[in-house]
């Protein structure tokens, strides 16, 4: 070997392996309040910065902004010193001690650590350390009970248990790994509301057996290194829930609303500098037919620069393709994807977006997405016409509301024009199981979307929300037979050689739907949850001269030991 292939070979070793020690490498689940309060402390101006379009981040760098809050300590309300004292006991894993309990220990009784079930330390069913790997297990289970008021009444519950195992080994390599297993009783319609994620799950769809029953697992290693000072990589593997993008209601990239797709992942951070690159896999529409189903791929690459300060920009692009194998073109994390497509004889479904969050008025943030689905060049000029499949959505975040400390209000407004996140084959739609992987109010429709969030205290948070939606779907007949496609549905594009070539905003059947909610969600004990829902919706059909109404409750109890 000479001596240029050494210097190479000793390169990638000190790539490797460079870096101190990093502590809990693995994931904290998107669904952790403190990417809420992360949020907030953002938006004060109390910590500069934190990954939130492409959220998934390690234990450890939360505990890191944790540091940096405290760091303002003086500037903080109540509520929140004691939200940054709740989080900062349950982030910091370098030992386990008197504010951490497990039900299983070697040197303690079982009628001692019993007694901590309901005290407010962290919690764990077993937990192990050493000086190289470590191992955190929870029990997890739900309880969800629903009530539909109107119309007609009945009631739906769900039930389900699991576990979850994270840990880190070598300080460098995060794991994970996490199941669920569940059923339900009374009535199925109900319980696709209460749980939008059964749509989605294959034993809930193939109703293969004498009760509703569903399973959710997810699992994942990550490999993260510093090789130098700043510089932070990482390599993942695996599986869990994703959102990509901006959006206070909802996100136009990647919601977080779709199923669950596995994936290869590569993160950049240095400097001003992130990159973000995505290499996923999912399924289509679910058919009886075995030999009809099939994989798709998702590709995702995105660069984001942040000008302290000022403002975060940035642009991003995504391939959804299938009836082959893994495409190497778009394996590439460097690469323009359109133009890979174009060169790969322009058989798949190319996505285009840009995006701009501010940073320089305290307690205010504003942001906006605008998102080009294939057509980038041509008829820019004329938005009317139907190959111009364009999206954009605009908000505001407003932090210490109307000068009441631990208030929030958020206002919002998404539009989204025909055909988005359709393609002329229906199998590159913009979706996994035959769900949007955008916007979930999806194409031919817009959005006003406003949210008041308070924490009472530490323990409690109050949630106020209003959905103003209008949409415009397909024309049927009796029969149920096409009359006219206004691009209401991602799975119905245009005709390839139309007669009218217009597809204006909002044509077709229009629907105009306010949706209000409001809810609690109360911790009185640490890993004992409860959310409190209320939801209800009217459904005005303009164009047909009739209305819906919609009210249902939610209880659901979570279970994290």
């Amino acid at each position: 070997m000479n001596r240029k292939n050494i210097n190479i070979l000793l390169l990638l070793i000190a790539l490797i392996w460079a870096g101190s020690a990093f502590a809990q490498v693995e994931n904290v689940p998107l669904n952790h309040p403190v990417y809420k309060f992360l949020k907030e402390m953002k938006v004060k101006k109390i910590i500069p910065y934190f990954s939130e379009d492409v959220p998934n981040i390690s234990r450890f760098y939360v505990n890191a902004l944790l540091d940096s809050v405290r760091g303002k300590y003086d500037e903080l309300s109540s509520t929140e010193k004691d939200l940054l004292y709740r989080y900062k006991i349950e982030f910091n894993d370098s030992l386990l001690d008197e504010t951490t309990t497990r039900l299983f220990t070697p040197d303690k009784e079982f009628s001692s650590t019993a007694g901590d079930i309901f005290s407010n330390k962290v919690k764990y069913l077993y937990a192990y350390q050493e000086e190289n790997a470590n191992a955190y297990i929870k029990l997890l289970g739900h309880f969800y009970h629903g009530q539909k008021f109107k119309p007609g009444v009945n009631n739906s519950n769900l039930f389900d248990i699991g576990f979850r195992i994270r840990g880190t080994v070598f300080d460098h390599l995060g794991y994970f790994f996490q199941v669920i297993k569940g059923g339900a009783s009374g009535n199925q319609q109900l319980a696709e509301i209460m749980e939008p994620r059964l749509l989605t799950n294959f034993k809930w769809i193939e109703k293969g057996e004498n009760i509703g029953n569903y399973d959710f697992t997810n699992a994942y290693i990550k490999y993260y290194t510093q090789p130098v000072d700043g510089m932070n990589l990482a390599i993942e593997l695996g599986r869990e829930p994703l959102t990509i993008g901006y959006g206070y209601g909802s996100k136009l990239v990647l919601s977080g609303d779709n199923p669950m797709m596995d994936f290869l992942q590569f993160n950049f951070d240095y400097g001003i500098v992130h990159f973000t690159s995505i290499h996923a896999s999912t399924v289509g529409l679910f058919s009886r037919n075995r030999n009809e189903r099939y994989t798709k791929f998702w590709a995702f690459n995105r660069l984001k620069f942040t000008i302290k300060d000022l403002f975060d920009i940035g642009i991003g692009e995504s391939i959804v393709y299938s009836g082959r194998g893994i495409e190497l073109g778009y394996l590439a994390p460097i690469a323009f994807y359109k133009f890979v497509e174009m060169s790969l004889q322009d058989r798949d479904n190319g996505n285009l977006y840009f995006d701009l969050q501010t940073n320089f008025i305290k307690n205010l943030e504003l942001q906006g997405t605008f998102f080009l689905d294939e057509n980038i060049l041509s008829h820019l000029q004329d938005l009317d016409r139907y190959t111009n499949k364009t999206a954009y959505q605009i908000g505001a975040f407003w932090y210490e509301a109307f000068t009441v400390p631990d208030l929030s209000f958020i206002l919002e407004y998404t539009k989204i024009r025909p055909y988005v996140y359709s393609h002329f084959d229906v199998k590159n739609t913009y979706s996994a199981w035959g769900v949007n992987l955008g916007h979930p109010i999806g194409p031919n429709s817009d959005e006003i979307f406003t949210k008041l969030a308070y924490n009472v205290n530490d323990w409690i948070r109050f949630n106020m929300e209003y959905r103003f939606i209008r949409s415009g779907e397909n024309v049927y007949d009796e029969e149920g037979n096409l009359i006219k496609n206004v691009g209401g549905d991602m799975f119905l594009v245009h005709e390839s050689n139309p007669k009218v070539i217009d597809a204006p905003f909002l044509d077709g059947i229009r629907i105009n739907t306010d949706v209000f909610q409001a809810g609690f969600r109360v911790e009185p004990a640490r890993g004992f949850i409860f959310d409190i829902i209320y939801n209800y919706s009217i459904e005005n059909h303009i164009t047909e001269g009739f209305k819906k109404d919609f009210t249902y409750g939610l209880i659901k109890f979570t279970l994290e030991y």
